[in-house]
């Protein structure tokens, strides 16, 4: 693959060596059947393609077409993820004219039978495999000048891959996955996107077994040896592009904060599972409170799944209620995150830093009706604290049930209802489930896609409240202007960019969120509400406040071919 500037005429100039089946190779520069007469000509292409020449909009249509004639969403991924190998410019043509359609597929939900069966799929290097055998190596790999213009990095062990564990390294789909997101979404140039696997063994004994499997065959390296290899890696990153933003994905628990913390001041980068489904909580429940009318500052909230997006969630929440007028303390004590062992109280065994902040004092619960006080239930939880607010990030499917749901409508006229763990095999429940539990009251935002409710006799989609809102935005406003460090107050600018976009906000029957058809707006009201924030904090450099706007949408990138011209040639 070559990346090349186009010229004042925007036209790219390619070197004589790209000719013939070299250029019909490159994905980054391949048109297929739209090559002109001219190019075919002067690049030796004739032959080698059918003679009628098309243009993009033609091959989009046939490209849909046939990915309709699959019979299963993995079919249609594996598609995608050729044409993507294939052609790139035609692959984000096709995704971000059908976006709605064709998020589930390169995104949650497919993404995570595509990680189960990547071994099995793989068919071409896309990113780079870092494994722990080749660790001395890491700064050579990174060197490769086919990477030159990279900008943006997306990288994951594969040890907590959604809801699924362990995928050794087929977690490189998460990368890939949300990278195409950013492109489509925020207007990233591919050619600036870098997904990365660090391959430091896997766990899962079905993908040790598996004959097919294409990672390190070990057991997943811990411990101070881990933690040395991830130093090398963000030091060899920062060091071959100073001004990456990089995003970490899918670590487990006992890596993802402590990595995030260790590293956030040495590269520009953020967790998104741990931020960016904070932000996108928070964005969506401060929507919600114009549907309901109880104030930030009223909210008590339930969160099923104490780990580290549980508690990022409760953390960019407790912000919010901070800002509102709230002291800390009592801002804290709004918070009832109940985990594995139940509800989280003070005095518990195996509490994590990151929980500390959110444990319930024992002496509160004193005069609670609990069925096990040594385990206080989500179902105890929802009984005496009568929470506002119930949030879903435990990857227990059916988790909240129909008991759950009963006792959120009773203590609440509008409860606020989100099961947001993905995929969908993973939701602790369904929206129809909700809303029939519910008898239609309750707000419900969805971390996976899931078909039209019926409301009021009509149906009524329901939000996706998907990470896809925030860190494509998020991306871009730092790459846009340069931030230094993503900075908790840069989510908390995204997650009130979100708010702002609600159609809840003008009319409470309509939706919390915006469409997904809308996602590239978002990204840039996302993005520019960052760039500000960053800039007010001093976090940029190189550009003041009054050009943040325009260069954030000067950064966004649009698929459409560009006219080549071989070297030497005259004209």
């Amino acid at each position: 693959m070559h990346s090349y500037s186009p010229d004042q005429d925007h036209v790219l100039t390619l070197p004589p060596e790209l000719f013939g089946y070299r250029l019909l190779a490159d994905p980054r520069l391949n048109k297929g059947t739209a090559f002109t007469e001219e190019e075919r000509t002067a690049f030796g292409l004739h032959g080698l393609l059918p003679l009628t020449v098309f243009n993009i909009e033609d091959q989009v249509r046939r490209r849909i077409q046939v990915l309709r004639e699959f019979h299963t969403d993995l079919e249609r991924y594996a598609f995608l993820r050729e044409l993507q190998d294939t052609n790139e410019t035609l692959y984000y043509a096709l995704l971000s004219q059908n976006v709605e359609e064709l998020l589930p597929i390169v995104y949650t939900p497919t993404v995570g039978a595509g990680c189960k069966s990547f071994s099995r799929l793989y068919r071409k290097p896309r990113g780079l495999f870092l494994s722990m055998p080749h660790r001395d190596r890491i700064r050579q790999i990174l060197a490769n000048p086919l990477f030159d213009q990279t900008e943006v990095v997306v990288v994951t062990d594969g040890e907590r891959i959604l809801g699924l564990g362990d995928q050794g390294a087929g977690g490189m789909g998460i990368p890939i996955g949300k990278l195409a997101l950013y492109t489509a979404c925020g207007g990233i140039d591919p050619a600036t996107a870098l997904p990365i696997f660090l391959d430091v063994g896997t766990d899962n004994e079905e993908i040790l077994n598996d004959p097919l499997y294409i990672g390190w065959r070990h057991k997943r390296v811990r411990g101070e040896e881990y933690d040395s290899f991830i130093a090398e890696f963000v030091a060899a990153l920062s060091e071959r592009w100073p001004h990456v933003m990089l995003q970490w994905e899918d670590f487990a628990k006992s890596n993802a904060t402590r990595m995030l913390d260790r590293c956030r001041n040495k590269v520009c980068s953020f967790n998104d599972d741990i931020q960016g489904t904070a932000a996108v909580a928070t964005g969506a429940l401060l929507a919600a409170i114009n549907v309901t009318g109880v104030p930030m500052q009223e909210q008590r909230i339930a969160i099923l799944g104490g780990g580290s997006a549980g508690c990022g969630i409760a953390s960019l929440l407790m912000a919010a209620m901070i800002d509102a007028g709230l002291d800390p303390q009592d801002a804290a004590r709004r918070f009832y995150l109940v985990d594995k062992d139940g509800l989280l109280i003070e005095g518990m065994s195996d509490i994590a830093p990151f929980q500390e902040p959110f444990l319930q004092p024992r002496s509160a619960l004193a005069k609670w009706n609990s069925g096990n006080p040594n385990k206080v239930s989500l179902l105890d939880v929802i009984y005496n604290a009568k929470p506002t607010a119930l949030i879903g990030v435990s990857a227990q499917a059916g988790a909240f049930t129909e008991s759950v749901v009963r006792a959120m409508a009773k203590h609440n006229k509008r409860p606020i209802i989100f099961p947001l763990s993905n995929p969908v095999s993973c939701a602790e429940a369904t929206p129809a489930d909700i809303e029939r539990w519910s008898d239609g009251r309750a707000i419900i935002g969805a971390g996976s896609p899931f078909p039209p409710i019926k409301r009021a006799g009509q149906p009524f989609s329901v939000d996706q409240s998907n990470n896809s809102y925030i860190f494509p935005g998020v991306g871009l406003g730092a790459i846009a202007t340069h931030a230094t460090v993503i900075s908790d107050g840069m989510f908390m600018a995204a997650a009130k960019a979100l708010a702002a976009m609600s159609p809840a906000r003008n009319n409470p029957e309509l939706n919390l969120l915006p469409r997904v058809t809308q996602l590239r707006e978002v990204a840039i009201a996302v993005a520019i509400a960052v760039g500000k924030q960053a800039h007010a904090e001093g976090l940029t450099s190189g550009i003041d406040a009054d050009g943040i706007e325009a260069a954030v949408r000067a950064k966004m990138w649009t698929p459409r071919y560009l006219p080549y011209r071989r070297a030497g040639a005259k004209g």
